[in-house]
């Protein structure tokens, strides 16, 4: 099929920030194969980035290099016993796969509805929500080796899953383009309303004995209330990730502030909400210049109508600063920075 290379291509449709910046070089991939194509035309041996939906980037400045947009689509199911192997190309749009998986009652996207971006980021996030992670029900995925020209396969013990973290965002960040991605579902619903809001928004409903289609519809009605929606906002969803403490820093912290959320990890360690530090050091609705955090949820930061990349990132070290001043705990930007 060959490849086609754009010039000076703007990238505000193509980042849910809805940052202006442009690409200088600029790929749409619409079939896996076409990665051979840019491997033979050297294309990976210069600087370059591989570009889903955008909803989890922040351009700060014009990208010098390849912006390679994945754009395969296909969604393939086949069913072993109780078992949906389902396989999603990498340009699918997360929540329409979610959604696909409800309506043919497959059991385990559920409580991740709503997550913006592409089935390709899927893995690299080790994406999760409400008591949900990818880890938890990827099987495998394809991906092609920028460095050596060839598809591997990718299965979940290889990808080294950790919270919000994975084998191609440490060890081999940037080496892979993942073009495909298997899950394995259930028939069978197992049903998780392990986190508090879900189980306030179903006895909300008077439903007792939800359905996978129930907990997608009230995760979607919880993160519309707390998200705003990118199509009229610019943003990238959760900016930072919540932080992972030792029990011994958790009840310094604990005695000096009883009212902090936190979750026990099964390692021992505690994950603190990050909204809740961000929101007690008095960020929740401010704004700097265009550049804001959102007024109903303290972890994610807004494009009011025309800030730079620049004017979000300064506002982010802010916040990272005074939540460090505070509670002596150090957030990680979750939103990759170029």
């Amino acid at each position: 099929m060959g490849i086609n290379i754009q010039s000076d291509i703007s990238l505000k449709k193509y980042n849910t920030f809805g940052i202006e910046e442009v690409a200088h070089h600029f790929i749409e991939i619409t079939e896996a194969t076409q990665l051979l194509d840019a491997y033979e035309s050297g294309i990976f041996e210069k600087d370059f980035l591989t570009l889903g939906g955008g909803s989890n980037i922040l351009f700060t400045h014009p990208y010098e290099g390849y912006i390679i947009k994945i754009n395969i689509k296909g969604i393939n199911a086949n069913q072993v016993h109780q078992e949906i192997f389902l396989t999603a190309s990498a340009g699918e749009i997360w929540n329409d796969l979610v959604w696909f998986c409800v309506n043919n009652n497959y059991n385990g996207l559920e409580n991740m509805a709503l997550i913006p971006g592409t089935v390709g980021a899927s893995p690299v996030q080790n994406i999760g929500a409400y008591g949900t992670e990818l880890m938890d029900i990827f099987y495998s995925c394809v991906a092609f080796d920028t460095l050596e020209g060839v598809f591997r396969i990718f299965y979940n013990e290889d990808c080294q899953f950790s919270y919000r973290d994975s084998i191609f965002k440490s060890e081999q960040k940037g080496r892979y383009i993942i073009t495909e991605v298997t899950y394995k579902l259930k028939t069978t619903p197992s049903i998780n309303t392990s986190y508090g809001a879900i189980s306030t928004e179903l006895e909300k409903r008077k439903i007792t004995h939800p359905t996978i289609r129930d907990i997608a519809e009230v995760v979607s009605t919880i993160r519309v209330e707390k998200l705003p929606d990118p199509s009229t906002v610019g943003n990238a969803g959760s900016f930072f990730k919540n932080p992972i403490i030792s029990a011994e820093q958790f009840k310094k912290i604990k005695s000096l502030f009883p009212d902090m959320i936190s979750y026990d990890m099964p390692d021992g360690r505690v994950k603190l909400a990050a909204g809740w530090l961000i929101e007690q050091c008095n960020w929740k609705g401010r704004v700097i210049g265009q550049a804001g955090v959102w007024k109903n949820q303290a972890l994610v930061l807004i494009n009011i109508q025309s800030a730079t990349g620049n004017e979000i990132f300064e506002l982010s070290s802010k916040i990272i600063n005074d939540v460090y001043q505070k509670f002596n705990v150090k957030l990680e930007r979750e939103v990759n920075i170029f």
